[in-house]
């Protein structure tokens, strides 16, 4: 589990109705009853943070105070930089506590010359956890050489203060932990860390639902990429979107729209003679590529694919009918290929499942249950546990992420499995879906892969749909909802 993964899981968690503190107090007591199991009533010396680890140390400090150790607490750092709500709220417990009628001492250390050596049979490291960032900073470097010099059982919080919870990696200097006491799932980085730092990794469970890792909620978007305040033209990402037909100009420009939503920089739209007009007419952001016939033919195929050199991700299938020649072109299509497509509407219906697994890039399909069935032939059971099997099964044997668009959305890539809940029954309109696929195609070109990207796009759709329906309740069209996307986002 990465620190992004575990800062998700936090803010669904809240979602949820499990309030950061009270995950703090768990985190917390958990240390101190490991040192209470170790050791007899002694005492303790605890280094604290300004962040979430110092919180949690905070918490260590009273419990410990409780049953009937003595405690050196050391900020380091100054409380003004405290941030966070929960840590703060710990932080004045620790000082309405400190009274004199306990053995608790604490002092405040903002500059590293008011550091000095300790003696304990325990030091705690609740310093930065999962917060470290490039070079070390003082007083914090001093007060890990400090806590590596001392001869007691060193106790990190979460992950040592200054190794690396992605990688594992020390870029200046770590602490060198005997235990390690981390939360919920292990940190990438203490796999993959030397034992001289981690030392003896032990993960305490602090009432985290695995309904906060399966429900997708406002944490996952902290995953979407940023903009390189650098990048220019084309960094952000570029989307080719395929179909139209005769009687469908609607259904491409929702997608193109959408996938301009996602904050990608250039829309690409290759559509037939009978509809590019307009699409071109409706909007001056799209380029608009005219092809063959009036309809998407396998004639258009290697125009298709060239176009699809210079894109980042294409969404195939909006609006682009069930004939038979489109029916040739879409397989010829998904034969040669080679960037993540995004299969959508109609070509649900026209896809080969056979020709779809030599799809080498990333490929989602995102077909409601009626769809689900034409493509895959299989029904979609009621019950939720069945649902979820029958989707992996079928993402893991055709090798493609599915999304399935429901009350409750269903996203599998074979290994994993989300669901989401955003959404409501305003949304049964015509071209939610296609805004959807857009979406999804969109976030695929800024560089997220195809399970998140169907993730992202189905929470921040349902919640656009969400946000459209506190003003118009339920009589909202797909244009409607397409307003609120940049809300969505945050």
């Amino acid at each position: 589990m990465t620190p992004k993964d575990m800062m998700a899981i936090d803010s669904n968690a809240e979602e949820l109705g499990i309030h950061k503190s009270a995950l703090m107090e768990n985190a917390g007591k958990s240390i101190a009853d490991h040192i209470i199991d170790i050791l007899d009533p002694c005492k303790i010396v605890i280094f604290a943070g300004t962040g979430g680890n110092g919180g949690d140390g905070f918490v260590t400090a009273r419990h410990l105070l409780n049953n009937g150790y003595n405690v050196d607490l050391f900020l380091i750092g100054h409380s003004d930089r405290i941030k966070s709500a929960e840590t703060l709220q710990n932080w004045t417990a620790i000082q309405n506590i400190n009274s004199g009628l306990n053995s608790l001492k604490v002092e405040t250390i903002e500059d590293s010359s008011s550091l000095k050596k300790v003696t304990a049979p325990v030091i705690v490291d609740s310093l930065l956890g999962t917060g470290v960032k490039g070079k070390l900073r003082e007083p914090i470097s001093s007060a890990i050489d400090i806590i590596n010099k001392s001869e007691g059982i060193k106790i990190s919080v979460d992950v040592p203060s200054g190794l690396d919870p992605l990688s594992g990696e020390v870029n200046d200097k770590a602490v060198e932990a005997d235990f390690t006491l981390t939360f919920h799932e292990i940190k990438t980085g203490l796999k993959k860390a030397a034992v001289r730092y981690v030392g003896n990794v032990i993960l305490y469970d602090i009432g985290i639902p695995k309904e906060a890792e399966i429900f997708l909620g406002k944490g996952d978007l902290l995953r979407l990429k940023k903009r390189d305040i650098a990048s220019h033209k084309g960094n952000n990402g570029r989307v080719l979107v395929v179909g139209g037909s005769r009687d469908y100009s609607g259904a491409p420009i929702l997608a193109a729209h959408a996938a301009f939503k996602s904050g990608v920089d250039l829309v690409h739209v290759a559509c037939p003679q009978s509809v590019a007009l307009p699409i071109r007419s409706y909007s001056p952001d799209f380029i608009v590529h005219t092809l063959s016939e009036d309809i998407i033919v396998e004639e258009d195929v290697g125009k298709i694919l060239e176009l699809s050199k210079n894109v980042d991700s294409v969404v195939i299938g909006c609006g682009m009918g069930k004939d038979k020649e489109t029916a040739s072109a879409l397989n010829k299509l998904v034969e040669e290929i080679k960037k993540p497509v995004v299969f959508d509407a109609d070509a649900l219906k026209l896809l080969d499942t056979e020709l779809m697994k030599k799809i080498e890039n990333d490929m989602i399909v995102t077909p409601h249950s009626a769809e689900f069935k034409a493509l895959f032939g299989l029904d979609i059971p009621k019950e939720l546990k069945d649902k979820m099997e029958i989707i992996s099964n079928a993402s893991n044997e055709n090798k493609c992420v599915v999304l399935l668009k429901g009350a409750l959305d269903i996203i599998s890539n074979g290994e994993k499995t989300r669901l989401n809940k955003t959404g409501n029954p305003g949304m049964t309109v015509g071209g939610t879906g296609d805004c959807l696929a857009g979406l999804v195609s969109g976030l695929l070109a800024k560089g997220h892969n195809g399970f998140e990207a169907a993730c992202l796009g189905a929470y921040i759709n349902g919640k656009a749909g969400d946000m459209a329906s506190v003003k118009y309740e339920y009589h909202f069209t797909a244009t409607d909802m397409m307003k609120y996307i940049d809300d969505a986002f945050r």
